[in-house]
């Protein structure tokens, strides 16, 4: 008996070709799927399941429709613990400074640009898994308050104030364009 007289594991021969011709090209999207993921969906999918289990791992567990806002500022706070942004309290010699000259003992903290990104990325998993964007703890202005405490904390901390950069008008831009282009028109 050849190979090709019998397909993995069946023992029809109809079978081994339907197997044959579907059953390899749905295992090649499968494996291809995850490599598929772009980085941002990997790190959401990976940030939305780091929750999941924050949430299981409390006592007592947390189901997801339970979840509000305070348990989302409780894992923030956990994740401080994970944190590599050196934050200078108060008391501190350093604090202030844009480059300390010397080590201190300031906590290491979540530095503000990755909270405020985890924040969105689990904000849109949330809705992506079933929440409803009224019901959506991520989407809490306490959230955004909290966000915005830790962004001036460690601004104030670096001595770095933090400046929203503000968006060109289309309409500038485009009488900036307009002016070049009408004076050349002109000679």
């Amino acid at each position: 008996m050849s190979s090709n007289d019998q397909g993995e594991g069946s023992s029809s021969r109809s079978v081994s070709a339907s197997a044959d011709n579907h059953h390899p090209h749905q295992q090649q999207q499968q494996q291809q799927q995850p490599a598929q993921l772009s980085r941002y969906e990997s790190q959401k999918r990976r940030d939305w399941n780091t929750f999941g289990q924050y949430l299981r791992n409390q006592r007592p567990p947390v189901a997801l429709p339970q979840c509000s806002y305070n348990h989302v500022l409780d894992f923030l706070r956990y994740l401080d613990q994970f944190g590599k942004t050196k934050v200078h309290v108060q008391g501190c010699v350093f604090f202030g400074q844009v480059e300390p000259a010397g080590p201190c003992t300031c906590p290491l903290r979540q530095a503000w640009g990755s909270l405020d990104a985890l924040i969105g990325r689990l904000r849109a998993a949330y809705e992506e898994n079933g929440g409803l964007p009224e019901t959506n703890p991520f989407a809490s202005g306490t959230i955004r308050v909290y966000l915005r405490e830790v962004r001036d904390s460690q601004a104030k901390a670096r001595g770095i104030p933090y400046k929203k950069k503000k968006k060109k008008k289309r309409n500038q831009m485009k009488g900036t364009i307009n002016e070049g282009t009408s004076s050349s028109i002109q000679m």
